[in-house]
């Protein structure tokens, strides 16, 4: 399936502002915004988050499955795609796993 259809099958993140990405000792290595360009990561971090409870090397191999066509053109062009290549890196075993912490949106 494409990207596009694959985001369709997610939960909505309208409630959400971002989220945090910790590594093991708690530090944020990456943050994820609801904004132009990253709402289609938000949508697959945030997922990963809720079914797998962390971002994990498994959670990641799903989450490139999440991204379809993107993960090919990640593949061929590192540094392109930042949230794909994390979870390239984390399905490889290069990093650990990650926490996720929301950052929801106040309504204002």
């Amino acid at each position: 399936m494409a990207f596009a259809d694959n985001l369709k099958q997610l939960p909505g993140i309208a409630h959400l502002a971002g989220l945090q990405l910790l590594d093991a000792a708690g530090q944020v290595v990456a943050i994820i915004e609801n904004k132009p360009g990253q709402t289609g990561s938000l949508s697959i971090y945030n997922h990963l988050g809720h079914i797998h409870g962390a971002i994990t090397a498994d959670a990641a191999r799903k989450g490139l499955e999440l991204y379809a066509e993107h993960a090919d053109d990640a593949h061929q062009n590192p540094g392109k795609h930042p949230n794909i290549d994390r979870l390239l890196a984390l399905a490889a075993g290069d990093i650990g796993t990650l926490r996720v912490k929301h950052i929801f949106a106040t309504g204002e």
